[in-house]
């Protein structure tokens, strides 16, 4: 190919914003002429680089816009340590179907057992699958509303956490939720009712959620249209923040 054709072709990819294969065009270009590549397979190379190029940057900025307090997947969950949990179902729910058919997950156990990991896990394979994903603690959700009531913007903030294909809320239970709070949770969960599949974990069981919330007949209704839907795993094991202190025997391990 002269000079003159290949700054042509890059000009053209920069016009529609194919920058990677821009980049790449003169060394795949050669590599084509070494193997004697057919036309189809060039243009497959090439352009297959420009897709896994854009995927990848698409997956990193939804990550950062998830909100998520670390990066860490299921690939790096070490499920030999908390034997109570299914890995076929884990692996199951990774398809995400369960977003498809509108599932919500819920996730109980002591602190420390993995729940936070497992749901951020889950929602890095969700945004691999192309949804949109977003991270929130109960506490900061329900502050932030709180805050949007007393500002007038209640509405905006419903919205916010309403449009995410996927919501994670995450620690519901260890800090209590006052009267408001209960209702504007309750609000916000009748908004995703059948129409947006979330995540939540607690340390609580369910029966305890009347006193996390404050208010049984908030909780039984906010229970309603979480189960009505919904896949519960239940980890019963050890933290693994007291991995060490077990194996010195310094503290005892869970029943």
């Amino acid at each position: 190919m002269m000079a003159g054709q290949l700054e042509r072709l890059q000009e053209h990819m920069v016009k529609l914003r194919l920058f990677k294969s821009r980049d790449r065009l003169e060394a795949v270009l050669q590599q084509a002429t070494a193997d004697e590549l057919s036309y189809a397979d060039f243009l497959d190379q090439l352009l297959g680089e420009e897709v896994a190029n854009k995927t990848t940057k698409n997956v990193t900025m939804r990550t950062s816009l998830a909100k998520f307090p670390f990066v860490k997947d299921l690939e790096s969950f070490d499920f030999t340590y908390q034997p109570s949990i299914d890995r076929k179902q884990v692996e199951t729910l990774a398809s995400c179907h369960y977003i498809e058919h509108g599932e919500n997950i819920v996730i109980l156990g002591p602190p420390g057992v993995g729940k936070t990991h497992l749901a951020v896990g889950l929602g890095i394979r969700a945004i691999e699958a192309g949804y949109r994903v977003l991270f929130t603690t109960a506490a900061a959700m329900i502050a932030t509303l709180t805050k949007a009531t007393s500002e007038g913007r209640l509405e905006e903030k419903l919205k916010f956490y309403t449009v995410p294909r996927l919501l994670i809320i995450d620690e519901i239970g260890y800090l209590p939720i006052d009267r408001q709070g209960a209702n504007l949770f309750f609000q916000l969960i009748s908004r995703r009712y059948e129409k947006g599949p979330m995540i939540l974990t607690s340390n609580q069981s369910f029966g305890a959620w009347a006193e996390v919330f404050g208010d049984r007949v908030i909780a039984t209704a906010i229970l309603d249209r979480v189960l009505h839907h919904a896949i519960t795993m239940n980890i019963r094991g050890n933290s693994y923040r007291l991995k060490d202190k077990l194996k010195a025997g310094l503290v005892r391990p869970a029943e």
